[in-house]
């Protein structure tokens, strides 16, 4: 991975700021320094990630799990709206959109 797609997490005022794309083989590496940042973060910053797959989105997901769904998103990175489509995150990624599966017709 090129060092300017590096991923990186700070916290910056109420927002935990990402940077880099938030592929499976970075995830691991952020989980400590997310964990230490995240406090009572109002807000997931995520202009600065290029990219996301799923490994990304779970480690935003459980972000926002901890601060009770409640987490603002700024940014748009590719991936994220469709993977939050198809694990049926509401737009703070947290799980759930509080309606019961439909059934096949």
């Amino acid at each position: 991975m090129p060092a300017s797609e590096r991923a990186s997490v700070r916290r910056d005022g109420e927002a935990l700021v990402f940077t880099g794309a938030l592929l499976r083989d970075a995830i691991a590496g952020l989980w400590p320094d997310a964990l230490a940042a995240m406090g009572d973060a109002g807000r997931l910053d995520l202009t600065a990630v290029p990219r996301i797959d799923s490994a990304g989105l779970a480690l935003l997901s459980a972000l926002s799990g901890r601060a009770g769904g409640s987490l603002a998103i700024s940014g748009s990175p590719e991936g994220l709206e469709e993977l939050r489509a198809a694990y049926r995150l509401s737009s703070s990624l947290a799980f759930g959109d509080g309606r019961a599966p439909q059934s096949p017709a």
